[in-house]
């Protein structure tokens, strides 16, 4: 699994194609940008979640990084990203074979925002297989790529 967390001053993202759909915005908080790989498994989300929510990455009363999401009343704002997991080492096209199968991938999206919505902070997601507009406003900048293999 691997997360691109941004922390962000505020993000929203737009579906496409999606009549009807609303956007999805927060104000201060983290950005997730999130892929799978076939090899991971609900213990893996769950350990991202975790440690997504408790990254110390927002500035305390000092300015320094010692609070996390939590801590700083923040949202978090998570979008499905298959192609974290594009291989472009070889040729000029991406290879995406190291991503997990779309219905994997589903379900290990919608437990990941379930796992984070356990916690205290307010979540919004957007569309698995979906094309999306993604706007932010990266605060710092702090941006941090986590893997769990």
């Amino acid at each position: 699994m691997r997360v691109v967390v941004q922390r962000a001053v505020r993000a929203a993202v737009r579906a496409t194609h999606t009549v009807g759909a609303e956007e999805r915005r927060i104000d201060a908080g983290l950005v997730l940008l999130v892929g799978f790989a076939p090899t991971d498994d609900a213990a893996v989300v769950e350990w991202m979640a975790d440690k997504c929510l408790a990254l110390r990455i927002f500035p305390d009363d000092s300015g320094a990084m010692n609070c996390c999401v939590v801590e700083a009343g923040g949202s978090v704002l998570v979008i499905p990203n298959f192609t974290l997991y594009g291989d472009a080492r070889k040729g000029r096209r991406p290879s995406f074979t190291g991503a997990a199968p779309p219905a994997q991938a589903g379900a290990l999206f919608e437990r990941f925002v379930a796992q984070l919505e356990r916690g205290p902070t307010r979540v919004a997601s957007g569309w698995f297989q979906e094309h999306m507009h993604v706007e932010l406003v990266n605060d710092g900048p702090v941006t941090l790529v986590l893997e769990r293999d």
